[in-house]
């Protein structure tokens, strides 16, 4: 009888790891009448001259409220998870309509614009600024000037070769140095209109055009467009 407390006790805490909650609970629930109903009749039928180990009758009991106290726990858990989902999919849906400035390199070029904020450590006697379509192909290349704090670049969308380059997405790269020749860091980042949020994966992820981007990433939040 002890045997068959135990194998129901040890069958329950594996169905908390292997099921949903509910279903779990509601299994836990109909395995503890069946452990009460196995504890009495063992208790009636015992041998007066060799009673239940005290120590093992405790131990039932606790493993038992320990299953119990691990499903709460994991209701809990699961309450907290789904506030928490559900704060950030609202969270993430009031960008739609705003612009949002995020870290990154890659941005969309549009009516024949594209504008990158660049932000370097210090100001840079000369900077080489390199253009890149989508597949990693070169496209343009500048050399300029950088000043010390954040400015914007804008690249006109010309090619190299005096062509206008297709509408897409454009990424840029900065070999930037000082008036001695040290190297200069560069920070890039852009900003763009939020069209869209993605929430089919774990986190939302804002569409700026066909670029993704998590909110993570988002360094500053602009005004809505709609005027309101």
């Amino acid at each position: 009888m002890t045997a068959g407390i135990s194998s129901l006790v040890t069958s329950s805490a594996s169905s908390s790891t292997q099921t949903g909650t509910a279903s779990s609970a509601s299994g836990l629930a109909n395995n503890f009448n069946q452990f009460l109903t196995l504890l009495t009749t063992q208790l009636k039928n015992q041998n007066p001259l060799d009673p239940m180990d005290t120590n093992q009758f405790t131990q039932q009991l606790v493993q038992f409220a320990g299953v119990e106290q691990q499903l709460k726990t994991n209701d809990r858990l699961d309450t907290i998870l789904s506030a928490s989902q559900a704060a950030s999919t609202a969270s993430a849906t009031s960008y739609i309509g705003k612009t949002i400035t995020t870290d990154g390199a890659s941005t969309q070029l549009a009516d024949g614009s594209a504008t990158w904020t660049l932000d370097p450590a210090r100001a840079a006697a000369k900077a080489v600024v390199t253009i890149s379509d989508s597949k990693g192909n070169v496209v343009a290349s500048q050399t300029t000037t950088l000043a010390a704090g954040s400015q914007a670049f804008t690249w006109n969308g010309k090619t190299s070769a005096g062509l206008n380059a297709p509408a897409g997405t454009y990424s840029i790269k900065v070999a930037a140095t000082d008036a001695t020749g040290s190297s200069v860091a560069v920070d890039t980042s852009v900003t763009g209109l939020v069209s869209e949020v993605d929430l089919s994966g774990g986190t939302p992820v804002l569409l700026v055009g066909s670029q993704r981007v998590p909110l993570s990433s988002v360094q500053q939040i602009g005004l809505s467009t709609s005027g309101s």
